[in-house]
C-alpha cells in the first residue's frame, strides 16, 4: 500500500516554524511521505497562528481552500485552541490538536476517527531539532507560554503560563546542528526574556554556554520585554556572536496607553535603556500595537513625540485587532480604522526614515548570511538586521561573506561580490 503524502503549512511566528520542525521529524517515514506542495498532498497539516483576528481568517481561509480540493486537513497551533472546535463541528477539519500533541503526530494522522484532542498547557518538547531543510538558519525554542497578562493579547490563553525548556537539551539541540553546518542560531518562544525565571537561570546565563558551543557564529534573539534585560544579558553585549539587533518590545509610547495595556514597561526606564544600547552599537526594533481603545489624537500625538526621540531602526508594527477572551475586547473608545491606518503609515514612516539614518551614518564592514537568490540577487541580512541585495556572479546561497563597499539607498543596501 502506498504511503500518504502530507503537506505541512505554517502560519505566524518563528516559534511555529520550530513546531512545525517538531511535527516533521516526529513522522515516520515508514507510515508517511513528505511532500513540497499541498497539490501533491493527500493530508495537510495546518500550523495555526491566532495572534490577531487577520491570523484566524487567513488559516480559515486556507483550510476552505483545501476543502474545495478534497484534501485531509489537521489543524494544530494557537488557532487549534481558540478557533480548533468551532472549525471541527463545521466539518472543516478530520483532526484538532493542541501543543502537547504535537510530538504524537504519527499516531494523531493514522486515526481512523475524526477527533479533537487539545492536550493541556504545561508540556515542554522532549524532541531535539537536527536539521532544518531547505533553511540557511535555525531557530531554537527555548521556552514556552508567557505569564505577563497584556490586555490585549490571546497568546497566554493559548500557549500557558512560562516554562523554560532544560538547559541541557538547547546546548545539545545547538550542538547538533553546528555541527551539521548552521552558523546562526535564533532563539525563539513566546516571551524568551523569561527563559530560566522558573529553573533558577537567565537569559543571559544560557548566552554565555551558546556562544561557547563550536560552530555558532551569530545569535538572533527573538522579542524580550524591557524589563528582562537584567545584569546578566548586559554581560553578553559585548560579545562577538550576538546579533548586533536587539527586538525590544514596547507595543507603546505614552505611559497612559501602556497602563490601559496594562504592561509593565514605562515610558522613561524605556528611553534610557534605548539610548545606553544605542550607544554601545546595536540598531534597536520594536513591537508597536496603533489604534488600542482609548488610544485618543492627544495620546497619538504624545506617542509620536517621543517615537522621534527613540533611536529606533526597526519596527513590527500592525493596528490593534479585537481578540476575545482579552480585558481589551470589552473596553470601548474604539479608534476608527481609517485613522488607525493613518497613524500605522505615520509611524512606519517615522521609523523608515530612522533606519536609512542609521545605514548611512554606520558604514561598517557587513558579515551577511545568504539566505536565498531572488529576481537575480542573492538576499541575506547583515548583523544589524538589515536586508543586502548583492550581485554576484558566484553562487553564494547559505554561505557568509563579509562586504565593506555597498551603497546605501532608502530601498536597502546593495552590494556587489
Amino acid at each position: 500500500m502506498s504511503k500518504k503524502k502530507v503537506y505541512f503549512k505554517t502560519f505566524g511566528c518563528r516559534t511555529n516554524i520550530y513546531d512545525t520542525q517538531i511535527m516533521m521529524q516526529n513522522l515516520s517515514r515508514d507510515d508517511f511521505e513528505l511532500v513540497k506542495d499541498e497539490d501533491s498532498a493527500d493530508i495537510v497539516v495546518v500550523n495555526s497562528c491566532t495572534v490577531t483576528n487577520g491570523a484566524d481568517v487567513s488559516a480559515r481561509g486556507y483550510i476552505n481552500g483545501l476543502n474545495r480540493k478534497d484534501k485531509k486537513v489537521f489543524v494544530g497551533g494557537c488557532g487549534a485552541l481558540s478557533k480548533g472546535e468551532e472549525l471541527f463541528k463545521n466539518g472543516k477539519v478530520f483532526g484538532v490538536f493542541g501543543h502537547s500533541e504535537k510530538e504524537n503526530l504519527n499516531r494523531l494522522l493514522k486515526s481512523k476517527e475524526k477527533f479533537v484532542q487539545i492536550g493541556d498547557l504545561k508540556s515542554l518538547d522532549k524532541s531535539i531539532v537536527e536539521e532544518y531543510l531547505g533553511k540557511s538558519k535555525a531557530f531554537i525554542k527555548i521556552q514556552e507560554g508567557c505569564n505577563f497578562r497584556c490586555s490585549y493579547c490571546i497568546i497566554p490563553y493559548v500557549r500557558g503560563d512560562a516554562r523554560s525548556q532544560d538547559e541541557a537539551l538547547i546546548l545539545e539541540q545547538i550542538s547538533k546542528l553546528a555541527s551539521h553546518g548552521f552558523g546562526e542560531f535564533v532563539l525563539t518562544g513566546t516571551n524568551i526574556g523569561s527563559y530560566g525565571k522558573d529553573k533558577g537561570s537567565s537569559l543571559g546565563g544560557l548566552l554565555q554556554k551558546i556562544g561557547k558551543i563550536q560552530g555558532v557564529r551569530r545569535v538572533r534573539l527573538g522579542s524580550i520585554e524591557p524589563v528582562q534585560i537584567d545584569e546578566s544579558f548586559r554581560e553578553v553585549l559585548g560579545e562577538p556572536w550576538l546579533e548586533r539587533h536587539l527586538h525590544i518590545a514596547l507595543q507603546h509610547t505614552n505611559e497612559q496607553m501602556l497602563k490601559i495595556m496594562k504592561r509593565r514597561n514605562h515610558l522613561k526606564s524605556d528611553l534610557e535603556l534605548f539610548h545606553e544600547l544605542h550607544a554601545l552599537g546595536y540598531a534597536l526594533g520594536t513591537d508597536f500595537i496603533v489604534g488600542h481603545p482609548g488610544e485618543s489624537e492627544e495620546i497619538w500625538r504624545d506617542a509620536i513625540k517621543w517615537v522621534k526621540e527613540f533611536p529606533l531602526t526597526h519596527i513590527h508594527a500592525f493596528r490593534y485587532s479585537k481578540r476575545d477572551g482579552t480585558p481589551s475586547a470589552k473596553l470601548k473608545n474604539s479608534v476608527n480604522g481609517e485613522v488607525s491606518k493613518a497613524r500605522l503609515k505615520e509611524l512606519q514612516s517615522i521609523v523608515q526614515e530612522k533606519n536609512f539614518e542609521f545605514r548611512a551614518r554606520n558604514r561598517v564592514s557587513l558579515e551577511i548570511l545568504v539566505e536565498e537568490k531572488k529576481d537575480g540577487f542573492y538576499i541575506g541580512y547583515d548583523q544589524f538586521y538589515n536586508k543586502i541585495q548583492i550581485d554576484s556572479n558566484t553562487d553564494i546561497t547559505k554561505e557568509w561573506v563579509q562586504i565593506g563597499d555597498y551603497d546605501v539607498q532608502r530601498s536597502g543596501n546593495k552590494a556587489k561580490f
